[in-house]
């Protein structure tokens, strides 16, 4: 499952590394492209919203938006 967040507060590299590794710590998240201002998290869909907001609020940010695409590739 992926799940695409916006993050408020965040403004330089820093911002993305102290968020990068608060979401490594999520189990479940197998993957995280972070930027400034967004997050895209792969996970196997056990992790829930609120461990995902909570990760990023440890790190210091704050939690926008959050939306889920529960579509998956078909497996071959």
């Amino acid at each position: 499952m992926i799940t695409t967040i916006a993050i408020a507060g965040m403004s330089c590299a820093h911002c993305v590394r102290a968020v990068f590794t608060a979401l490594g710590g999520v189990p479940g998240v197998s993957r995280a492209d972070v930027s400034i201002g967004k997050a895209v998290i792969e996970h196997d869909g056990t992790v829930s919203p609120e461990a995902i907001s909570e990760a990023i609020s440890i790190a210091g940010y704050e939690v926008a938006d959050q939306r889920d695409d529960r579509r998956t590739l078909p497996v071959v």
